[in-house]
This record gives C-alpha cells, structure tokens and sequence, in this order.
C-alpha cells in the first residue's frame, strides 16, 4: 500500500525513494530501523514491495510523467512528487538495471563477439576451393566463468543463422 508513504513528512520522502532505488538497482536497501517505528513490520514490507513493483513497472513500461502522476493520485500531491521527481531523475539507471536483471535469467550471456571473413583457396582434397569462410568468436559468459566459442561457417551456414536471428528479432519486437 503506498499510502503508507504519507506516514513520513514530505521533506525526507525523497531521500527514502532513492534508497528504495538503490534496492531495484542492485545496492543497499533502506533498513526500518533508519526510519524510526513510524510503520509496523507488516506496513514496512508491503510498503517496500509496492514501492519497489511501482518503480519497476513505471519505468519497465516507460510511462509517462502525466501516467506516474495517474498511478500515484492515492498519494498527497507533495509525495507523488517526490516519486517522480526520483522516477524521473534516474530513470535510464533505474533501465539498465532491469535489464541487467533480465539478462540475468540465463545461465549463459553473450559477453562479445568477433568475427572474421576468410576465403580458402584449396584444401587437402581439392586444389581450387575457393570458398568464403565466415569465422565468429563468442566470449561467454556462463554461471560467472568466461568462456570462448569459435564457429567457422560456410556462406550457406551463415545465411541460416541470419534467417534464424531475424526470426528472433521478430517475436522481441512483438513483444514490444
């Protein structure tokens, strides 16, 4: 319940939103004890949670500053401020965090890449070979260890590859 907010003077509501923040961020989280016995345990806990999905949603969706002053018309006007003010303020770390935190869901991250075109000209079987080679190297990450990955494909190979990552650019923007 964010009404709960309203418990704390206007004045220090900027400085608890930014450490709530900091919690979506990935650093500290405000403690209770920093805020006096002003809510209960129960009060505390939905108040950090609604805090915490609010920011999150506002800024996973992109709203707007005229949509987070919508959500937020249960608070006083001085409080909904202190939010957006925040929300607004910190928006693209608020972004990178949550997208950090998406990416995460994997076990295996895309680090870098590189990539290398190469023609052979013959092989041990055939003196003209003529064929052009496409060399991508992948630095992984997997559960925390870097790993590297060497592909060599042919031109048939590659195009298959882009059909399938245009496939996939597809259902991201879908989703979107």
């Amino acid at each position: 319940m964010i009404t709960f907010l309203e418990k704390l003077p206007s004045e220090e509501c900027p400085k608890l939103i930014h450490r709530v923040v900091d919690g979506v961020c990935g650093r500290s989280v405000p403690r209770r004890t920093d805020y006096g016995e002003r809510w209960s345990l129960t009060e505390w806990v939905e108040l950090m949670n609604t805090l915490s999905s609010f920011i999150r949603f506002a800024v996973g969706r992109g709203c707007s500053d005229q949509e987070i002053q919508e959500l937020l018309s249960d608070l006083d006007t001085a409080h909904a401020e202190a939010v957006l003010q925040c929300v607004r303020s910190r928006f693209d770390e608020i972004r990178h965090a949550l997208v950090d935190r998406t990416n995460g869901i994997s076990s295996t991250q895309l680090q870098d890449f590189n990539w290398q075109l190469k023609l052979a000209l013959s092989s041990d079987k055939l003196s003209a070979l003529n064929t052009p080679l496409l060399n991508l190297s992948l630095d992984l990450k997997e559960n925390g260890i870097q790993r590297m990955v060497n592909i060599e494909m042919n031109k048939e190979e590659l195009q298959t590859l882009i059909s399938a990552l245009e496939a996939a650019n597809k259902v991201v923007l879908q989703m979107k």
